[in-house]
């Protein structure tokens, strides 16, 4: 899901084919109003409750969009595990986050998460909560607007420095 997020945002496609082990970082221009930004996007590639966070996932980001799928119970426990460890690492310090729950055009039939303990769970965490699906180019387009705007909010940057790294 995280993979094909980034796919969408950085390509403008659905890639439903891609090796999920692989860590990858993607690059894109966003413009917003008159001012430019140079997103970096790094996909972490399957970190889970166990891994230990590198320093390159706390050392000079600007902005988290944690991805959980609607479908896996097991993926918004990951999630909440790695933003405990995100906020330790940080020192406890605010930072921006938008948490994802990806996949929400398979709800329907296989939903595991529901909207509310999504909701409820960003509000713990004074962040923004949205529900995508990778295959929906302008809903993925709208979870990296969401982060700028949380950047901004929490760190009062926005206007000043033009380079974001999200993971």
């Amino acid at each position: 899901g995280k993979t094909s997020l980034a796919h969408q945002f950085v390509e403008g496609k659905f890639v439903e084919c891609y090796d999920p082990t692989v860590e990858s970082t993607y690059s894109k221009l966003v413009v917003v109003g008159k001012d430019e930004f140079q997103l970096q996007l790094v996909d972490t590639a399957g970190q889970d409750e166990y891994s230990i966070l590198p320093h390159s996932f706390v050392i000079g980001i600007h902005g988290y969009v944690l991805v959980y799928s609607v479908t896996s119970l097991r993926s918004f426990q990951v999630v909440k595990t790695l933003h405990a460890k995100l906020y330790e690492s940080r020192g406890k310090t605010r930072m921006p986050v938008v948490l994802v729950g990806n996949k929400a055009d398979l709800a329907l039939q296989r939903r595991e998460v529901k909207v509310d303990e999504g909701k409820k769970l960003a509000e713990s965490w004074g962040a923004i909560f949205l529900e995508s699906s990778a295959k929906e180019s302008q809903v993925t387009q709208g979870i990296f607007m969401k982060i700028i705007e949380e950047i901004d909010r929490v760190d009062n940057s926005y206007g000043r420095e033009h380079g974001c790294l999200l993971m």
